[in-house]
């Protein structure tokens, strides 16, 4: 009898040590993920009642232990065991895909700057079908680097409930393809309860970001007809009360979005020291460039600045250089300096 019982209590034991072995100990891990929301909860189970063990902030690593149908169980760096769902989850190829466009846009020069304009999705590639790496608010601060026209795709309920543009109606002719502007963006984003403000790259609808022009260059853009697209401050010269007034470099383009050329026409703004405003001091309308926009500073107030940029309206590629001094714009052509060409008066 005594046998019996002793014998029923071990097999108590080793069922009780293998629930708690279950349930409580950590495991050896599956692979590495981060998460890929602003804050992810981790839960104490994958039922219905359950309660909040652990919050882990975008970016930070994860151990995954196990998987049960669209939940995984992790394990923090800190140890903390709990349950998330794997859409909260970046699988760890993903997030080195992030980082290395993170790394390269460190490396280069803004094009522009802006805000995002409403929710918008940050994705590891130009299409709307491209994996996404976060949400970011309205309002995020977004350097701009690189633009992509990309065909705006047939529309499904998951790319209108992505971006939020209807598509054609299903018995509507087959229309010409439509292109969109997209941009290569570095982030800034505010920090949270879990981390950090960090910047993060990736690619964004155009038209969801608004751009930080300075005053008053979208006055004077307007006048021209002409969409900014980037702008660049060449130097500086003093006013007449001795402040440095910047002088502006400003490209754009006329019509919508999806243009194969990042910019036809450009405008130099100069600063009139008698008017006591800025006048449009030379104008180029017959370009075809392509980003990125080369600059050389100016070394002084109002010294020499020189720009550059890969223009194509010719059909093939060719480098154009300008050069700048004071209020005096000249393009460089090969043997030499071409003829200035000015144009005073406001806009």
């Amino acid at each position: 009898m005594i046998r019996k019982l002793l014998l029923g209590f071990v097999v108590v034991l080793v069922v009780g040590l293998a629930g708690y072995w279950r349930f409580h100990h950590p495991g050896r891990p599956i692979e590495a993920a981060y998460a890929g929301s602003r804050e992810v909860t981790l839960w104490s189970t994958t039922a219905q009642v359950r309660e909040p063990v652990a919050t882990v902030g975008f970016g930070e690593r994860v151990n995954i232990l196990e998987r049960f149908g669209d939940q995984a169980r992790v394990r923090t760096a800190s140890g903390v065991v709990g349950w998330t769902s794997q859409d909260e989850l970046l699988s760890a190829e993903f997030w080195r895909k992030a980082q290395d466009l993170e790394a390269e846009t460190a490396k280069l020069a803004a094009q522009a700057r802006g805000r995002t304009r409403v929710l918008s999705n940050l994705h590891i590639g130009p299409a709307r079908d491209s994996p996404r790496i976060r949400q970011l608010d309205r309002g995020v601060p977004v350097d701009l680097f690189e633009r992509e026209a990309i065909e705006v795709p047939s529309a499904s309920p998951a790319t209108v409930a992505d971006e939020g543009t209807p598509g054609p109606r299903p018995d509507a002719e087959k229309p010409e393809a439509k292109k969109e502007d997209w941009w290569l963006v570095r982030a800034h984003l505010p920090g949270s309860s879990t981390t950090e403000g960090l910047t993060l790259a990736g690619w964004l609808l155009g038209r969801f970001v608004d751009l930080d022009v300075p005053s008053p260059l979208p006055d004077y853009a307007s006048s021209a007809e002409m969409r900014i697209v980037a702008w660049f401050e060449l130097n500086r010269v003093a006013d007449a009360s001795g402040a440095a007034k910047p002088q502006y470099l400003v490209i754009g383009t006329r019509g919508p979005e999806g243009q194969p050329c990042d910019f036809r026409l450009m405008r130099v703004f100069t600063w009139a020291k008698q008017k006591q405003r800025y006048e449009t001091a030379f104008v180029e309308s017959d370009l075809c460039g392509k980003l990125p926009m080369r600059l050389t500073a100016a070394t002084s107030p109002g010294g020499n600045v020189a720009f550059a940029f890969e223009d194509w309206s010719k059909g093939t590629s060719q480098m154009r250089t300008y050069r700048m001094y004071q209020n005096v714009v000249r393009r460089v052509r090969e043997g030499g300096p071409a003829p200035e060409r000015r144009k005073h008066g406001r806009g």
